[in-house]
Formats: structure tokens, C-alpha cells, sequence
């Protein structure tokens, strides 16, 4: 008997075999051959070494079906792909009838993530409720529970499930990773006992455990991609919400858009959106309407926000988010749930990179708005100073014409010239009067039109009756170029009239004596052009870029000379765009410069 134990150490199984089944053959072609007690020996030993080899043959078909399901298990990262798959193989591999897969969630409640009968149809989860006490029991203990008929098993027997779905053999793996435990893969059959074994644990817990690494790395997988995708969803969101802030310095509308995207993105109930002064008192609101106007945050919630970094979580009902501009908190998002979806510290989060980047456009819109009111104010105040100059400006010139005329006794020739004095310079208040009054209405959108088809030509020749004595005084050369068949155009007469005025003034003004002007106008597709061109100072390239701007004057000492506003070019420029065309400047410096201006020509039937 040791003779063969050392033949089976040394050769294996089936060499031992070989070898037992030869000696008996030699014994028997002796002349003494075998007895019944050593033939029966050697029969035994036969058995024996034939169950080992079975035995052999069956770990190598197992090892071989293990590397075959590691390799399938392991070719894919889709999570709820893997769980099916583990099913379907260990359905295969053990011959269970049914069979679950269950994982652990983040409250260390056993879900059911797949299910399997042998023909592999989906199984009722309310069926398989009756597992969780096996699975329960594998989990708690991290150790297989296996049972050959349940119905004679005292840990078993006694159970309603057992009874009630007549169950025999049960089988349950914990699924262990990194020394812990994640879930467990149970197996049952109704109808047959002794489909499992303790032979088959070994096998099981490798399964079970090959399993378990692939689980993980798809969850992981699966995490880490849902991660992402959130990530890159929350980004492309932020994106389109400064794209939507920054389109608009409206106050009211960035507070509006801010609070529903909060909303959107937190799936708040209902919200509001505070601006806060330096003190912490609200200043401006938005709210949402979730069945009423919610109500404004209390003083000391105010309070507790100020004194925040960061978005506060409130009974998981209420986000508090302090918006931040450059250190300073300006306002305070509050987003409340009535019961609903409870919040997470993830909605905080997103909140507070929503109020982060929402924070620079409603400083914005906040400054906007304020250099708005400073300047309506101002424009008031223009309009208003204007219209109280044009009282006493009357009354002085009244009274200096009634001087000049001799109406009250005769002057000196030096009292004649302090009169002459004092009407040129009434006559430039009443300009500069003229042209604040029309800045002003032209910034409040009050300045009236009455755009009607009217020959550009008959403008342009009240113009040039305006301004002829002055070309005529600075011995000018006029030239005009106007073609007879030009269109009408459809603009206001006195305000085109108005443009070419300040156009030829400005011409003569900047033009010496004896200099040229040219006038030409034409006629190009749906506009009609008209060009006022000089041989004057010209304009410098950094003039230029500042030249339609209100109350620009040049340092260029000859234009310092001449009296101006800084304000002709400029409602030119309003008035001339106001009406539906545009204007532009060439100019070089000692040159001289060309105006043109285009307005809309009528289409003639």
C-alpha cells in the first residue's frame, strides 16, 4: 500500500494506476498467482486511484470553466452588463436553478441588482425577498451558507420561504474586495437536493470572488464616469449661464435668469435671490412663484450667511448660498423644498459655483444701473439748466438789440461794440443751449422725428443759406454736385437740414481763408450719399477715434482757437444713425477732411 501512495506522489493518479493494473497482470502469469483477499486489495486501491483521477479531471474542467468566466466577467466596465453576465455564468456553472445577485448600498441595505432563473428570465423581485435572510446571514458573518436540503436542515427547516417554495439545496457567496465585504451571489433549487456541496465552495469563493474584482471596477468605472458626465453637464450649464448673464446689464433680468438656474439646477421648489448692501439690508429682490412669493429670509438667516464661506445646508429642506464679488458678500441665494427632494451637499455645491459665476455680471448689472440713474440724473439736470437759460438768454438779448437799435438814447462807438459783444455771445449760449437740449433728448429717447420722402437737394440748400455768408466772409471756394435724378430719401427735413448745417460749419470753421469746400452727393443702391469735403487742418488719427464723442475738443491749437462745444459731431453723429444711415471721417492731418453720411432712399414706383 505505501509502494502505491509513493507511486501516486511520484507519477500521479493515472501512472499509479497503470502501474497497480501491471503488477497484478505479472501476478497472475505466476504460478501462484493472486488470492481473493489481495485481488479484492488491489480492487479497492483501483477504485481509489479512479476517483482521484476523476477528481483531477473535474479541477482542471473547473480551473479551465474559471479562466473562461474571469475572461468574461472582465470584458466590460458597464456595471449593470457585468451583474448580468456574473448571473448568467453561474447559472451555467453550477446547474442552480435560480439565482441573485445582491450588493450593498451606500446605507448598507442589500439591493437586488440581477436575477436569473435557469432559462435565464428575469425573476420577480418580490420572489426572491425570500433570499435575504441567507444573504443577510452570509453578509453579516462574511462566510458561504450552504445546505443539501433545506427541508431537513434545522437552520432552514422552519422558515415560511423554505416551507411555503419548497426549497432543497441553497447556496451563498459573500463577494469580498479589499477586505470588505460589497454583497453576495446566492443559488437555489426547488426541486433537487444535493445540487451543492462543500466540494463546491472552493470553486464558489474563486467565482465569487473573480466576480467581485469586476463588480468593483465597473461600479468604480461607472462612478467615475457618471462623475464626468455630470462634471462635463454642470460645465456646459455654467457656460450657457454666462453666456446668458452677459448678454444683459438689466439688474432685474440677471437676478431673474441667476435664481432659475439655481432652481433648475438644484431642483429647488421655490427661491429667492437678495442684494444685499454693505450693511446686510436687501436692496433688490427676485423670487420665484411656487404657489405664492416665498418669503424674504429672516434678519438673523441673513446673518448667518454673512458670517459663511461657504453655501449652508438648512435641514436638508433649505440651501443658503452668500454670493461673493471679490470678497464682499452682495447678495444671498436662498432655495428652499417643502418636504420634497431632500437636499445634498452635492446641490450646495453646484449652488455656490452657480452663485460664483453668476456673482461678476450682478456686480455688473448692480453698476450698470447705477451709472444708468447717474446718468438719467444728469441728463435731467442738463435739460433742466437748459430750459432756465432760455429765459434770461431771451431777456439779455432783447435788451442788447433795444441798446444797438438807439431805442433808450444814443451810444458811443465803444458802448456799440461792448453791445455787439454781448449779442455774439448770447448767440453762442443760445447754440450751446440748443445742442444740450437736443444730447438730452436724444439720450432719453425723446427726441422727435417726423421722417417723411423728401429731396435731400432741398435740404441741402437750406443749409447752404445758412452758412453761405460764413463761406462767403473767409473768401471760400463752394463747390456742389448733385445729380438731377436723385432719389428721395426718407429722413426728417429739419434734422437732415441740421446735419448739413453743422457738417458745412465745421467745414468753414477748420477751413482758411480762401481754402475749398466740395459738396457732392450720389446715389448707390437703397441709400443716397452725400460727402462734405475741405482743404482744412485736417484731423489726426487720434482725434479721429475720439471725434463723435460728447464734448471732445482737439489740443491741436488751431482747432483751440475756434469756438465750440464738442457737441455738433456728435448729435451729427445720433442724429444721422437715428434715421437709418451712417456716417464716417477720412481726414489727413494738413489736408483737409471728407464727412460722409448716408441716408435711406425711397424706392420710386
Amino acid at each position: 500500500m505505501k509502494r502505491t501512495i509513493r507511486f501516486e506522489s511520484e507519477i500521479g493518479p493515472a501512472g499509479a494506476l497503470l502501474a497497480s493494473m501491471k503488477a497484478v497482470q505479472q501476478a497472475l502469469a505466476g504460478s501462484d498467482g493472486l488470492s481473493a483477499d489481495q485481488m479484492a486489495e488491489r480492487l479497492q486501491e483501483w477504485q481509489t486511484l479512479v476517483s482521484n483521477l476523476a477528481g483531477g479531471v473535474k479541477r482542471g474542467a473547473e480551473l479551465a470553466t474559471l479562466y473562461e468566466v474571469t475572461q468574461v466577467i472582465n470584458s466590460s466596465l458597464d456595471l449593470t452588463e457585468t451583474l448580468n453576465l456574473v448571473m448568467d455564468l453561474l447559472i451555467h456553472l453550477t446547474g442552480a436553478e435560480r439565482g441573485c445577485l445582491m450588493l450593498l448600498d451606500e446605507d448598507g441595505v442589500l439591493q437586488i441588482r440581477a436575477a436569473r432563473q435557469f432559462e435565464l428570465g428575469s425573476v420577480d423581485s418580490a420572489d426572491l425577498e425570500l433570499s435575504h435572510t441567507v444573504v443577510q446571514q452570509s453578509v453579516e458573518n462574511a462566510q458561504p451558507v450552504l445546505t443539501t436540503n433545506a427541508q431537513v436542515d434545522p437552520r432552514f427547516s422552519a422558515q415560511e420561504s423554505v416551507i411555503g417554495y419548497n426549497l432543497r439545496s441553497i447556496a451563498c457567496v459573500p463577494l469580498h474586495v479589499r477586505g470588505r465585504v460589497i454583497g453576495a451571489l446566492y443559488l437555489d433549487n426547488r426541486m433537487k437536493e444535493g445540487v451543492f456541496c462543500e466540494a463546491d465552495l472552493p470553486m464558489l469563493k474563486a467565482f465569487a470572488n473573480h466576480a467581485a474584482v469586476a463588480i468593483e471596477n465597473a461600479r468604480l468605472y461607472t462612478v467615475t464616469d457618471q462623475a464626468l458626465a455630470a462634471r462635463v453637464e454642470e460645465l456646459t450649464t455654467l457656460q450657457q449661464v454666462d453666456r446668458e448673464l452677459n448678454a444683459s446689464l438689466d439688474l432685474e433680468r440677471v437676478l431673474e435668469l441667476t435664481l432659475s438656474w439655481a432652481l433648475r439646477a438644484t431642483r429647488a421648489e421655490e427661491g429667492v435671490l437678495c442684494i444685499l448692501d454693505k450693511e446686510g439690508a436687501v436692496q433688490t429682490v427676485a423670487t420665484s412663484n411656487g404657489g405664492g412669493a416665498p418669503a424674504l429670509p429672516e434678519p438673523e438667516t441673513v446673518k448667518m450667511a454673512l458670517r459663511a464661506s461657504d453655501p449652508i445646508v438648512v435641514g436638508r429642506l433649505r440651501i443658503l448660498v452668500p454670493v461673493r464679488f471679490e470678497g464682499q458678500v452682495i447678495g444671498l441665494l436662498d432655495l428652499r423644498n417643502n418636504g420634497g427632494l431632500l437636499f445634498r451637499p452635492e446641490h450646495a455645491q453646484l449652488a455656490g459655483r452657480l452663485a460664483d459665476h453668476a456673482a461678476a455680471a450682478i456686480e455688473n448689472a448692480r453698476l450698470y444701473e447705477k451709472v444708468r440713474q447717474a446718468n438719467e440724473a444728469k441728463t435731467e439736470f442738463v435739460s433742466f439748466v437748459a430750459h432756465e437759460l432760455r429765459t434770461p438768454m431771451t431777456s439779455i438779448r432783447g435788451y442788447a438789440d433795444m441798446l444797438a437799435r438807439e431805442m433808450v438814447g444814443n451810444l458811443n462807438p465803444r458802448q456799440l461794440q461792448f453791445v455787439h459783444i454781448i449779442n455774439g455771445n448770447v448767440t453762442r449760449m443760445q447754440i450751446l443751449v440748443s445742442d444740450l437740449q437736443d444730447i438730452s433728448r436724444i439720450e432719453t429717447g425723446k427726441m422727435r422725428f417726423e421722417v417723411v420722402p423728401t429731396p435731400l437737394s432741398v435740404s441741402l440748400q437750406n443749409a447752404l443759406e445758412v452758412t453761405q455768408a460764413q463761406i462767403d466772409a473767409r473768401s471760400q471756394k463752394l463747390t456742389v454736385e448733385v445729380p438731377e435724378d436723385l432719389p428721395r430719401v426718407r429722413a426728417d427735413p429739419t434734422r437732415l437740414t441740421q446735419v448739413l448745417i453743422n457738417l458745412l460749419g465745421n467745414a468753414n470753421k477748420y477751413t482758411p481763408e480762401r481754402g475749398s469746400i466740395h459738396v457732392r452727393v450720389w446715389a448707390n443702391g437703397s441709400c443716397v450719399h452725400c460727402a462734405v469735403s475741405d482743404t482744412g487742418i485736417g484731423i489726426s488719427p487720434e482725434d479721429q477715434a475720439k471725434l463723435f464723442t460728447k464734448f471732445f475738443r482737439s489740443e491741436n491749437a488751431a482747432v483751440r482757437e475756434m469756438p465750440g462745444t464738442g457737441l455738433g459731431l456728435c448729435i451729427v453723429k445720433s442724429l444721422v444713425e437715428l434715421q437709418g444711415g451712417e456716417i464716417q471721417v477720412e481726414s489727413q492731418l494738413g489736408e483737409g477732411t471728407t464727412f460722409e453720411f448716408t441716408v435711406p432712399a425711397v424706392a420710386e414706383a
